[in-house]
């Protein structure tokens, strides 16, 4: 089916999710994922924990994609129970290029990936990046080694857009952990410092944005692991001068069950409004 090219906007609408697989009711809780997209208008969809069994289970980002006419990419991570789980991008803008590295301390059965993916928007092209780090409470050293290859990553493709850089995902761990505060600016890793605004608290503050929520019935899985936290993330590379890259919005998505208790996942989502068209000079008309 053709699709209309999508008009040039002035802000682009991002999400991110941990899917959760196929644990739990996860026919029930992809519908719930889709009902809940249909009215969030994003341009763009980070998926980690993206679920593919040949012959049982169509990759559940490609179903997405599929009911809004949308695109998709894939990258695996870890194979196992006769498929495979990985990250995907579900997009409004066509995919012109993927690109997937492995990340420090990812093993056979712990899979560890950035994602990244060239989108052909109105406005240019456009870099995203996702990633899903390692989640043991003991494995802070791994994930500041898994932020430092990921902004290298993400620095590699720098030159190659004008537009915002965006780095996504569930990150498994809090923004007081040396991990996140070195994505921040606010501390030192490797002799580098780098800076992204996390778009969460660049609106709120650092209050608020749990999603990892003691409400939601599924985190009891893994209930060893502290509650009620923000563990999944949008960074935006520094806003400039002339407005773009200014997060004008940032919420909890994906957080409400619906009528018999079921969640879209164990993980809420992250949605947040980037501005990508510079503002009129002043004096300027408008």
């Amino acid at each position: 089916m053709d699709h209309p090219a999508p008009a040039a906007p002035e802000r682009l609408r991002v999400v991110t999710l941990n899917l959760w697989g196929e644990n739990g009711p996860h026919a029930r809780r992809l519908e719930l994922v889709a009902e809940e997209l249909a009215g969030l208008d994003a341009d763009v969809v980070a998926l980690q924990e993206v679920r593919e069994v040949p012959g049982r289970l169509p990759n559940q980002a490609a179903t997405l994609a599929s009911q809004f006419g949308f695109h998709a990419a894939f990258s695996p991570s870890t194979s196992w129970g006769g498929g495979v789980e990985g990250l995907a991008f579900v997009s409004r803008f066509p995919i012109e290029q993927t690109d997937s590295e492995r990340l420090p301390h990812a093993t056979e059965t712990e899979g560890r990936i950035v994602f990244s993916v060239r989108l052909a928007t109105p406005r240019g092209p456009l870099w995203v990046h996702t990633a899903h780090l390692s989640y043991r409470l003991h494995e802070g050293r791994e994930r500041e080694d898994q932020v430092m290859a990921i902004d290298a990553r993400v620095s590699a493709r720098a030159g190659e857009s004008e537009l915002p850089r965006l780095v996504m995902g569930d990150f498994n761990t809090t923004c007081e952990n040396d991990e996140i505060r070195w994505l921040r600016g606010a501390t030192t890793l490797g002799g580098r410092r780098v800076y992204y605004q996390d778009a969460w608290a660049a609106v709120h503050g650092e209050t608020g944005g749990v999603t990892w929520a003691a409400a939601n019935p599924f985190r009891a899985r893994m209930g060893w692991l502290p509650q009620d936290r923000r563990i999944d993330y949008i960074f935006v590379s520094p806003a400039r001068r002339d407005g773009r890259g200014t997060v004008l919005d940032a919420r909890v998505c994906f957080a409400q069950p619906d009528a018999a208790g079921v969640y879209p996942s164990d993980h809420c989502g992250v949605l947040a409004d980037v501005q990508i068209v510079a503002n009129p000079p002043e004096g300027a008309s408008r």
